[in-house]
């Protein structure tokens, strides 16, 4: 009975649009004074339940990272370093390929400040941030800090709340429980349920763990390369020729195998501590180093390929080699340490782009990484000083170890220019879009395939007059992914790269090449203020120029209230808008007009205004949406979806509006609105 009762509460409250406005973050303020011109400000939030905020630690490219900006600052006080937070979580997130770091439950932001102007009375302070649970709100918050005089000299004095203003509400969100009955209710095939975004600690490990089992993958890579293997069975008959038992020779190759594990380990710990975790994260985002580790990898590639080794100094060796001769605990150590310095032409590349992948992760990934690594290294040596007999079944050195080498040079290369893109896309160059990209790993893994057929050969090679089965097959697999690719130029989707290329949308032909429609405008006759956006919709990020087309060609409007920042948005145009029913519709018979609510770009001066309906300043373009948002449908939720029709009167009555929701659900929706704009 209490099930059926919340059901039908859930759908009253979805008939009725879910108009709400919502502020899962509630704020108290103290100001503390520390010294004579010192003062901490703290801010405490307490988060609602499921729901979480983006810290600003959050790389760009994610979800939008919290600001704290003071108004009145200038020759009135200084900040003391920056803000500091309370406790985190770290997640990676599957739609932007970033580690989100959020706060769930509550937030401390504390900030001291030094006091310049004596006569000062009062700090304003305003608080941007995001939060999300299965949808998102992006909020600004205005505080204002009293100072009297009086307090100048009375430190430890703990002022009461601080003024809050009203909000500013740049984006949306929803409770998306409503939405979850009614759409389970309703579509049984519904498309993947909502769920949380963020799933705290969980999804956190799991990406831990997708860098562990890849460190590890790429640690057996290096030991089929002609560094590492001749050396496991002249290390293994060390210890168990040379030791006065073999019980004794197997705990040394044991005690040697963990030597390498804490060498690699203590490398990704310095990464850490020399870098810091958040610049690292941060750093990943960044231009120039998208462009400097592009280098390296090209660099490293041309090593494995065979035009130079990348070498450490022989005197390392040598000094290594010395200390090794000591015997015991330290003289395994060393002997892992010469194993490391030794094999580092091979090694080398490999350990680079591993750490800079991992620690652009952030956290504890340089550490999980290098501990991967290093365990398949060292795994080997100690399983086969347990078992001397497994020698026997180990493939003799030979040519096929650089045939390893000269594969893996043609991975680090293809992965090069994912880097180089990653820039491009930053500073809109469109130097490097999706076909020029594809064009490079076809003409990359192409000439691997030659490669491996025999076809061609590189300078350490060994003369080949036959290849093996083994050999073949791995060629025949390169050769069916570079074929694989090559529609892709024609605009096929390649759903099994799809994180790698550039976006359909950046191309030299979004619609593909030689099909400029497909029930979509062309681009030659691409009206005024449109642009092509997912799936090849073409869409208006301008609420006028929209109307005036819809109003053109006497179609309905589906008005998305949308943000760059938003990861539903992204998951109701991958899943929803791409489905066969969906998007024929959105195509030929709506005018989408998608209305980025957390555009930051400003206003002309003379269009800004003061909200009626918030009291807040309206002065970007995502201000001026969200407020359009807010005072015609009185909802912040994001996203959120309305059928209007050229009088911009809502087409649906039971459903004005609707979120994030399943395919069936959608399509009837729309079929609803749009029929009754036929009538």
């Amino acid at each position: 009975m209490k099930n059926v009762i919340f059901i039908l509460l859930s759908f009253l409250a979805f008939a009725n649009g879910n108009a709400q406005i919502l502020d899962p973050v509630k704020w108290t303020t103290k100001i503390e004074q520390k010294s004579d011109k010192n003062y901490l400000l703290t801010f405490n939030g307490v988060i609602e339940k499921d729901w979480h905020m983006y810290s600003q630690f959050t790389p760009d490219g994610g979800p939008l990272p919290l600001e704290v900006l003071f108004k009145n600052q200038k020759g009135n006080f200084n900040l003391v370093g920056k803000a500091k937070e309370s406790k985190t979580t770290t997640a990676f997130n599957d739609i932007f390929e970033v580690n989100e770091t959020y706060f769930t439950k509550k937030a401390q932001i504390q900030q001291e400040i030094i006091i310049l102007n004596t006569k000062i009375s009062k700090i304003e302070v305003n608080l941007n941030y995001q939060v999300c649970k299965e949808v998102c709100i992006n909020l600004e918050k205005k505080f204002t800090f009293d100072v009297p005089i009086a307090i100048l000299a009375a430190p430890n004095v703990e002022m009461p709340v601080a003024k809050t203003d009203t909000a500013k509400v740049n984006a949306t969100a929803i409770d998306t429980t409503t939405l979850k009955s009614k759409a389970n209710q309703l579509a049984p095939e519904v498309i993947d349920k909502p769920s949380s975004l963020m799933q705290s600690e969980p999804k956190s490990q799991k990406g831990l763990w997708t860098i562990f089992f890849i460190a590890f993958l790429s640690g057996f890579a290096a030991l089929l390369t002609p560094c590492v293997f001749p050396m496991i069975p002249m290390t293994v008959s060390f210890f168990t020729k040379h030791s006065k038992t073999k019980a004794k020779g197997k705990r040394n190759a044991i005690i040697y195998g963990i030597s390498i594990i804490v060498i690699y380990v203590v490398l990704g710990l310095l990464v850490t501590w020399i870098f810091g975790a958040d610049a690292l994260n941060k750093l990943s985002t960044n231009v120039w180093f998208n462009i400097i580790f592009f280098i390296l990898l090209v660099v490293f590639a041309a090593s494995f390929l065979g035009a130079f080794e990348i070498m450490l100094p022989h005197s390392w060796a040598n000094k290594v080699d010395k200390q090794a001769d000591r015997g015991g605990i330290v003289g395994i150590l060393f002997m892992a340490l010469a194993l490391a310095i030794v094999s580092f032409s091979c090694t080398g590349p490999i350990v680079g782009t591993l750490l800079v992948d991992a620690a652009s992760k952030g956290g504890i990934a340089p550490v999980i990484g290098m501990f991967g690594f290093s365990f398949a290294l060292a795994l080997p040596f100690m399983l086969f000083a347990l078992f001397p007999s497994w020698l026997h079944t180990l493939p003799k050195s030979g040519g096929w170890l650089n045939t390893v080498k000269v594969f893996l040079g043609f991975l680090e290369l293809a992965l090069a220019f994912k880097f180089l893109s990653n820039a491009d896309l930053v500073l809109q160059l469109h130097l490097l879009e999706r076909e020029t990209f594809l064009a490079i790993w076809i003409a990359i893994f192409g000439t691997l395939a030659y490669y491996l057929f025999g076809k061609i050969t590189m300078p350490h090679d060994s003369p080949l007059s036959h290849i093996s089965v083994g050999r073949l097959l791995v060629g025949l697999l390169v050769l069916s992914f570079t074929i694989y690719l090559i529609p892709g130029i024609w605009g096929a989707p390649l759903k099994l790269i799809n994180a790698f290329p550039p976006p359909m949308e950046y191309s030299e032909s979004p619609f593909g090449i030689g099909n400029s429609s497909e029930g979509s405008t062309p681009d030659a006759v691409l009206p005024d203020g449109a642009q092509f956006g997912p799936h090849k919709l073409v869409v208006f990020d301008d609420y006028d120029k929209g109307l005036a087309y819809a109003k053109a060609v006497n179609k309905p409007i589906m008005l998305d209230f949308t943000g760059f920042a938003c990861v539903n948005c992204r998951r109701m145009e991958n899943n929803v808008w791409s489905d066969g029913r969906i998007l024929p519709i959105l195509k030929d018979e709506v005018v989408v007009i998608s209305l980025y609510v957390d555009d930051k770009r400003e206003l002309p001066k003379g269009e800004m205004y003061l909200s009626k309906t918030t009291g807040s300043e309206i002065e970007t373009i995502g201000d001026k949406w969200a407020d359009f948002m807010i005072s015609k449908y009185k909802t912040n939720t994001q996203p959120l979806y309305v059928l209007t029709d050229l009088n911009g009167n809502s087409l649906n009555t039971e459903v004005p509006t609707i979120s994030y929701v399943g395919v069936a659900e959608y399509e009837n929706w729309l079929k609803e609105g749009i029929s009754r704009f036929k009538k």
